[in-house]
């Protein structure tokens, strides 16, 4: 938040008004900051998640039997770090933004950006974390099996991350017009 922005005010949870209908009453000014807000919290949830991951990728390449992989599965690996740098780009770069435009009164363009550099890093995480999955199931398991259990949990990422918030923000939309 730019020293020049009023801090947004705090709304407490017991409010038995509607989430939109308190998003009405705040001002666009007070609407962006919190919107500003909550993307910060999130963004520092999905780095340390990223960050940690790619740290793990990048030592991967030093261990002793990094040597042993087979040319299909140095490919998982490239494909998997780049993917991890790609994804750890995405999800710091609202900071930087924020620190290039703060004071310059840009709040609902940086908002906007940042969600969706945000919505790309968690796409590019996903499937960082399915192909580091699959790196590690296919040098574990024999077969196909690996790639069946990637594909479970890359759908239920897809569930959980996509699906499941598009059909809460449907089924809000049909609740609020009947």
């Amino acid at each position: 938040m730019a020293v020049t922005d009023p801090p947004a005010p705090t709304i407490p949870s017991e409010v038995s008004e509607p989430r939109d209908a308190r998003e009405d009453a705040e001002a666009p000014r007070e609407q962006a900051n919190r919107r500003w807000n909550e993307i910060l919290q999130e963004t520092r949830v999905a780095q340390t998640g990223v960050q940690i991951l790619f740290g793990f990728l990048l030592s991967v390449a030093f261990t002793a039997g990094f040597q042993d992989l087979g040319t299909i599965d140095r490919t998982i690996y490239v494909v998997t770090v780049v993917l991890g740098a790609a994804a750890t780009g995405s999800l710091i770069a609202p900071v930087s933004i924020h620190r290039f435009l703060s004071g310059q009164r840009m709040k609902d363009e940086l908002v906007e950006t940042a969600h969706r550099l945000m919505m790309f890093g968690m796409a590019l995480l996903a499937l960082t974390i399915g192909s580091t999955l699959l790196l590690i199931l296919r040098v574990v398991l024999p077969g196909l099996i690996a790639e069946f259990l990637v594909a479970g949990v890359m759908l239920y990422f897809a569930v959980c991350w996509y699906a499941l918030p598009l059909w809460l923000r449907r089924r809000a939309s049909r609740d609020e017009n009947p």
